[in-house]
């Protein structure tokens, strides 16, 4: 019975869609609900197996790309491609329950775990990081991960990686950061709600970047859009909770208007509706355009009932401990 591999995890951007492109902060984070591991396909192995068998193929699809530009010399990242190959042909495969086309890493998850188990020299994963280490991680992986949407930032699998928060701080700085439990005495809680429509990233960023050519547009996003997810981002990592929610609406209602088109139609009553009652605030999850979207709320309970009798999947991400 072959050794069991590391597990790694799915990643949610909190906050920076679209606005990391004209160098705004991010914020992403590791999700554990959804999870994935490299595994040997065997007798001692319970799965799907054909589900095995495809992601097998995959594995080999990808391998083979490494492989080429291994020898083409335009990988730069020291893998052990021919031990991967051999892996795969004894049954390796990956083993996820990371949705595919949700915004939630499943590639990066991937990625992570080939780095992980065949990247020779590599950069262990800790709490405490440097930034030199980090910025190399994001390179690394940026290579490893761009056969999946052919370029890749190389964040996601960096955060998959390390299983921290990571601050993208502008000007290709970054770090791991903590962000303070809320002691409210509220029912606050960070949720995602299941769209049932997956999405390719490409074509929405494409359609980003076209809208952007409008200089109207694209002052917005400068002048409006990325003071506002900053100060989100600022206001939770300092625990301001007062100062977070009031961000965070101007985000809600900022994204409704600029970005309609990447907001799924099931979704958008339901967004509305929570900038009317300021019960809670959606934002998009990632690129949008279906997958998941992101909720924050200070009601939970109420909320998820409301929700879910509007038949939507809701799943938490995360919950204060309320009153």
């Amino acid at each position: 019975m072959k050794k069991r591999q590391e597990i790694f995890y799915a990643k949610i951007l909190l906050f920076g869609e679209y606005s990391v492109i004209h160098n705004s902060k991010g914020l992403i984070i590791p999700y554990s609900h959804f999870r994935g591991e490299l595994a040997f396909l065997n007798k001692d192995r319970y799965t799907d197996v054909e589900f095995a068998k495809q992601s097998g193929i995959q594995l080999q699809v990808y391998a083979k790309s490494l492989q080429e530009s291994k020898k083409s010399a335009k990988l730069k990242v020291k893998i052990n491609v021919d031990t991967f190959i051999e892996d795969i042909n004894e049954g390796l495969y990956f083993e996820s329950t990371i949705p595919q086309g949700y915004g939630l890493g499943s590639s990066a998850a991937l990625v992570a775990s080939v780095y992980s188990k065949y990247v020779e020299d590599k950069i262990e994963s800790r709490r405490h990081i440097s930034s030199n280490e980090l910025l190399q991680l994001k390179h690394d992986f940026a290579e490893l991960e761009a056969f999946f949407h052919g370029t890749s930032s190389g964040v996601d699998p960096l955060n998959s990686y390390i299983k921290y928060p990571v601050l993208i701080d502008g000007n290709n700085q970054f770090k791991t950061v903590g962000i303070p439990r809320s002691e409210s005495g509220h029912d606050d809680a960070i949720f995602l709600l299941n769209t049932k429509k997956s999405r390719k990233t490409g074509p929405l960023v494409q359609l980003f970047l076209e809208k952007s050519k409008d200089k109207n547009y694209d002052k917005a996003i400068r002048q409006k859009l990325i003071p506002i997810n900053n100060k989100c981002i600022s206001s939770l990592i300092d625990g301001d909770l007062g100062e977070f929610r009031t961000n965070l609406k101007k985000l809600s209602e900022f994204q409704l208007e600029y970005f309609n088109e990447m907001i799924p139609d099931s979704c958008k009553s339901s967004w509305e509706t929570g900038l009317n009652n300021d019960s809670y605030y959606l934002k998009l999850c990632g690129a949008g355009g279906g997958g998941f979207v992101l909720g924050f709320t200070n009601e939970f309970d109420k909320i998820k009932t409301e929700l879910s009798n509007n038949s939507k999947e809701f799943i938490s991400v995360y919950k204060s401990n309320g009153a």
